[in-house]
């Protein structure tokens, strides 16, 4: 496996590299400490699995560039590793399209479970505080569902989200269970056009659709939603 790190703190970036190679003897990491670096580095090499990005760059603003790694390298899976511990932030650097996000105060051994998890086709979410709920009161960790990992029901103001209940209670159709498989491994209509063999307009109408069947108006919020099913495992989505 092919580690890109970019972070502007050189201690930070050292740390981060030493807890990757820790995963794998055949890991190599490379890192950066700009978006510039990221960049050059991308255009001379097109073999990483896996770009672990920092939102607080001297050279750009970290959504925009995470937004410009989803945009020009669509296949490469980016996970945010932030000093930000902000639901907010968090919920929009997976709307953009990170695969995760991590606190920078995390322990190794989590980041190298998110890394494991990322890398499996997942998407991690870390254990934070919302500052916004459905519904008053703590909201215990939850399970990984088909390789989700969600820690808490960080939704918009009035969001209405089915809590509990059953996948099967949400009656989608064979197809529609497809695609909310693809887009909780965080792909785009475009590439679950592709790897279903359908136009990206129906692509579009079976996302409405569970989007629609799950109370929710954004794939995050689909992403948590499904984590607060009640019959997770891991073949419960196919």
């Amino acid at each position: 496996m092919k580690v890109l790190l970019i972070d502007d703190h050189p201690l930070i970036l050292s740390a981060m590299q030493s807890v990757i190679l820790q995963i794998d003897h055949g890991i190599e990491a490379v890192t950066g400490e700009s978006a510039a670096e990221c960049r050059a580095v991308l255009a001379r090499r097109r073999d990483f699995d896996l770009i672990l990005l920092d939102l607080q760059l001297g050279d750009a603003d970290g959504f925009e560039l995470l937004a410009e790694l989803r945009r020009e390298h669509p296949a490469l899976p980016v996970m945010v590793v932030s000093a930000s511990e902000r639901p907010g932030d968090a919920l929009r650097a997976i709307d953009a399209g990170a695969m995760g996000f991590v606190p920078k105060r995390s322990s190794n051994e989590l980041l190298q479970d998110a890394v494991h998890l990322v890398m499996s086709g997942g998407i991690y979410m870390p254990e934070l505080v919302p500052t916004d709920r459905v519904e008053p009161g703590p909201v215990p960790p939850l399970a990984a569902p088909a390789g989700v990992a969600a820690a808490g029901q960080a939704l918009r103001p009035g969001a209405r989200v089915r809590t509990g209940g059953s996948l099967a209670d949400l009656g989608l159709t064979p197809r529609q269970r497809q695609v909310m498989q693809l887009l909780l491994h965080g792909k785009s209509n475009k590439l679950i056009a592709r790897d279903l063999g359908i136009s990206v307009e129906t692509v579009k109408d079976h996302v409405a659709a569970v989007l629609r069947s799950l109370g929710v108006t954004s794939r995050t919020q689909a992403v948590l939603a499904v984590g607060l099913m009640s019959d997770l495992s891991e073949g419960s989505l196919s």
